[in-house]
């Protein structure tokens, strides 16, 4: 199933053309996850997972502009890969709130939880995989 975040751009999301330029395009999808991956997983128990994920790889794919216009927007958002010591989340990024509302932005990463002790990845455990399974099992 999809986890449907809904997020609302600001006004100083916008570039020079009006348009949601794409470093605030990336705190959107980041804001988009936090829900599920932070506060979720904290009320499940998991206190290592929101301590520490890191972006290991980011594609985003522009199919229209987004224009600033104080609704919010709809992100669509399925786990498409589950490893060891990784995940990979898609994103549809509709343009209104609205599953009808058009996609305007697709994209992809790929996420590792990371040992902020240590200073490096660390695999999942069997406790949060199950998490990620479920919580997007439940969308």
């Amino acid at each position: 199933m999809t986890y449907v975040s809904l997020v609302r751009p600001r006004w100083t999301d916008m570039d020079v053309y009006g348009h949601i330029n794409h470093a605030k395009m990336v705190t959107l999808l980041e804001e988009a996850r936090i829900p599920l991956l932070f506060e979720g997983a904290v009320e499940a128990g998991l206190e290592q997972l929101p301590k520490g994920i890191v972006v290991v790889r980011l594609e985003v794919a522009y199919k229209a502009p987004i224009v600033v216009s104080g609704q919010q927007l709809r992100v669509g958002i399925d786990l498409t890969e589950l490893r060891a010591a990784s995940f990979t989340l898609d994103y549809r990024v509709h343009s209104g709130p609205s599953a009808d509302d058009p996609v305007a932005v697709t994209a992809e990463t790929v996420l590792a939880p990371y040992d902020t002790a240590a200073l490096r990845p660390r695999r999942l455990t069997p406790a949060e995989s199950e998490f990620l399974k479920q919580g997007f099992a439940d969308a």
